[in-house]
């Protein structure tokens, strides 16, 4: 029997579901069924019962197959309500929502993360829960069940039923909640999984891809320093053998004038020779580095910042850092260190003078759900054409100023040494407005 505590309905786990319920469930586990044709299905059970006015259905880190039947709040948020004809409940936002217009139902959410939260009368609800009662008035919703979609640290959104009445629920009923909230939560997960295998697939090939065209740029760009190098050098040596014992001094001093121009492009071309190997060298060992740790984002940014201040002053770039100290990440100490020292770098060599950057921190959670950290440098530079963009991260590749130094390796190898931490490399630019370089980085488990 069913009780009340804290203005929620507590019903014994003894409660049975219906048939019509486990015979769903059964389908949504054989995967008998899609998602979303599951959660059609059980809109359509749910509402068979006549208290049930509104049954709704909210996706976070899991896209339905067919959108058109949902509301698109943000990146990656989701929103379908199925309603009875002619009840008020609706939790529908406007056209132009965005996820900031959701329902948060913060203490209801807190209980629902736990067990079906059974709410019998929105009148009945703690004072801690005003916020929760004041949601759910404007939505016409006098009681109401709600069920996290929640596997281990994955949400994947929540399922809830609203009523105009008030009084207990039907046992039964909040059983086929229960066992629905699960089996779903299940299949989402099992298909989350096949989604990352297949994704994991997608990015080996193209791992392969981009280290073939990594190797054939690379060998590409040695080639060139060392013919300029080799060729230059046996010029000036067949000239040598030519002057041996000559005694005229004019066509001495003119092979001494001759020694000191090509000898400038000879150290040029092993300057960029030697810079190329360093890149290729340093990047080599970060990826050789022992496992990840946990790295306070705060402090590799203060690093990082202490060490461009003399460029950046030269440049008359202000560089600012605003993160949260509590933000951590686990990663490479000296791999997240060099991947901001090139994306910090990069702002300050390509800003304008009078520019700034500004790096900052933000949680975030990823594809499956899992916590993250992204850390954004942005600059107040000339920006990035969309022709750019698509060649920004390819090795070799460069946009720089006229008189501005640099490999073309920097960023190519930065997402190496992010996408071994398990992170991603990202860029959102727009031709005079500036670019904002990002990384993301797991944040430590547990």
């Amino acid at each position: 029997m069913s009780v009340m505590r804290a203005g929620l309905q507590v019903v014994p786990a003894s409660a049975r579901p219906s048939a019509a319920a486990v015979r769903l469930a059964q389908d949504v586990l054989r995967a008998e069924v899609e998602v979303d044709e599951a959660l059609e299905r059980l809109a359509e059970h749910a509402l068979t019962d006549p208290r049930v006015g509104a049954v709704a259905v909210a996706l976070t880190t899991f896209s339905p197959a067919d959108e058109s039947s949902w509301v698109h709040l943000g990146a990656r948020a989701w929103l379908r309500q199925w309603r009875r004809p002619g009840s008020a409940c609706t939790v529908l936002p406007g056209p132009d929502a965005g996820p900031q217009d959701a329902l948060t139902m913060p203490w209801i959410s807190e209980q629902s993360r736990r067990h079906v939260a059974v709410l019998a009368d929105v009148d009945l609800l703690p004072p801690e829960a005003a916020q929760d009662a004041r949601e759910l008035a404007r939505c016409s919703i006098h009681s109401c069940m709600t069920h996290a979609l929640l596997s281990g640290a994955s949400m994947f959104g929540s399922l809830s039923v609203g009523s105009e009445e008030t009084g207990p629920w039907s046992e039964v009923l909040v059983a086929d909640v229960r066992l629905l909230s699960a089996a779903l939560t299940s299949r989402m997960s099992a298909e989350a999984a096949r989604r990352s295998l297949a994704d994991a697939i997608v990015r080996g090939d193209q791992v392969s891809a981009v280290q073939q065209q990594f190797f054939a740029a690379t060998g590409h760009e040695l080639r060139t320093p060392l013919s300029a190098v080799l060729g230059y050098a046996e010029v000036l040596q067949g000239d040598a053998e030519d002057l041996a014992g000559v005694e005229d001094v004019e066509r001495l001093a003119d092979f001494v004038t001759q020694v000191h121009k090509d000898a400038g492009i000879i150290v040029g071309a092993g300057e960029q020779l030697l810079a190329i190997v360093e890149d290729l060298l340093s990047t080599a060992r970060l990826l050789g580095d022992g496992g990840r740790e946990t790295v306070v984002v705060a402090e590799a940014v203060q690093d990082v910042v202490h060490w461009v201040r003399t460029p950046a002053a030269t440049a008359e770039v202000l560089v600012g850092a605003d993160v949260d100290p509590a933000l951590v990440v686990a990663a490479t100490p000296a791999g997240v260190r060099q991947v901001l020292t090139n994306l910090v770098g990069n702002a300050v060599a390509h800003n304008r003078r009078g520019g700034t950057v500004a790096i900052t921190a933000t949680s975030t959670s990823g594809e499956g759900g899992e916590a993250r950290v992204r850390i954004s440098v942005k600059d107040t530079g000339p920006g990035l054409t969309p022709r750019q963009l698509s060649q920004v991260f390819e090795p070799f590749v460069r946009f720089a100023e006229p008189g501005v130094r640099g490999t073309g390796l920097g960023l190519s190898l930065a997402r190496s040494v992010a996408e071994r931490d398990g992170g991603r490399l990202g860029v959102d630019s727009r031709p005079g407005e500036g670019s904002t370089f990002w990384i993301d980085l797991p944040a430590p488990i547990g």
